[in-house]
């Protein structure tokens, strides 16, 4: 029995550059870790308390002490700034990351950042 070499095929090769056409990160504002208390609901039997630990103007990042769902739409009372519409985006388990009907201003989130 004879056995048949594997013919080589030669494949031209050629380099060449790229640059990534979006940047590194998506999010869409400057964000800034904090630590501060803030509360979802706007009164009554459903509002709980919870943690930020992370802002833009975009939206944050909460502990929550009660579940939330993605996809969920909350009423998030910031310290100064008054409760905002936010729509859960992520969750892991007791941690959440919420997105902003409308963005906070430059201001709110400056003086939020120093808290």
């Amino acid at each position: 029995m004879s056995y048949a070499q594997p013919r080589s095929f030669s494949v031209p090769s050629f380099s060449a550059e790229f640059e990534p056409a979006y940047p590194s990160t998506h999010r869409k504002s400057r964000r800034a870790p904090v630590s501060f208390d803030a509360r979802v609901g706007r009164g009554g039997l459903d509002r709980a308390l919870c943690r930020v630990t992370d802002l833009s103007l975009h939206g944050a990042r909460l502990i929550t002490y009660s579940p939330l769902k993605r996809g969920q739409e909350i009423w998030l009372t910031l310290p100064e700034v008054g409760p905002r519409i936010a729509r859960v985006m992520r969750v892991d388990e007791f941690e959440a990351g919420v997105e902003f009907e409308q963005p906070i201003t430059e201001d709110d989130f400056d003086n939020l950042i120093e808290r």
